[in-house]
């Protein structure tokens, strides 16, 4: 019988213990079996909150963009669809706090993450843009307006991200720049 209480697992030290080993030797070279030993884990409690290495940093915003999609899927068309369109998206967001992927945005060379984290990002404002052109499609608006105003929006969730996580957080609200990034979009 061990000598204590076993600490808490929790997604949230997982990714903590993955980040620290991203920082410490590079993204390639950080293995599943590393971060499960410094967080105190098994290999398969690892794969119980994530999936794999990479979904350290996206699992977050993933359901963020789950939540966006379902929201939007149920939003009735309304003659001010800019206006539905940024109540989802400060939903989706609120209280959103994407420590992995803000320390990866921030330290994404030291990391060796640069190239998979672009292309990640890329493919996370890709899903963004497509519920909210499907919303606006049903609105009325025509395919090609539709995919337009949904790529400035999706660009606008994205720069709020990159904005917030390069000016630390902590000191910064996500909602104020995201309300900010959806203005200047719409």
């Amino acid at each position: 019988m061990s000598g204590g209480r076993p600490h808490a697992v929790s997604q949230e030290l997982i990714a903590e213990a993955a980040c620290e080993l991203f920082l410490e030797q590079g993204y390639e070279r950080t293995t599943v079996a590393q971060i499960a030993r410094r967080a105190g884990v098994s290999r398969s409690s690892f794969f119980n909150y994530f999936d794999s290495k990479s979904e350290v940093f996206w699992s977050g915003l993933d359901e963020r963009i789950g939540f966006l999609d379902a929201f939007l899927a149920v939003a009735c068309p309304s003659p001010q669809p800019a206006s539905v369109v940024a109540e989802a998206v400060r939903e989706a967001f609120v209280r959103f706090t994407p420590d992995a992927l803000a320390l990866a945005l921030v330290h994404s060379d030291a990391m060796g993450v640069v190239p998979g984290l672009t292309q990640e990002m890329a493919t996370r404002q890709w899903r963004i843009a497509a519920s909210i052109s499907r919303y606006l499609r049903r609105t009325g608006e025509d395919a090609l307006p539709a995919d337009v105003h949904a790529a400035a929006y999706a660009g606008a969730v994205i720069a709020a991200l990159r904005t917030w996580a390069l000016a630390a957080g902590g000191r910064v609200s996500l909602d104020d720049v995201l309300a900010s990034a959806m203005e200047a979009a719409g």
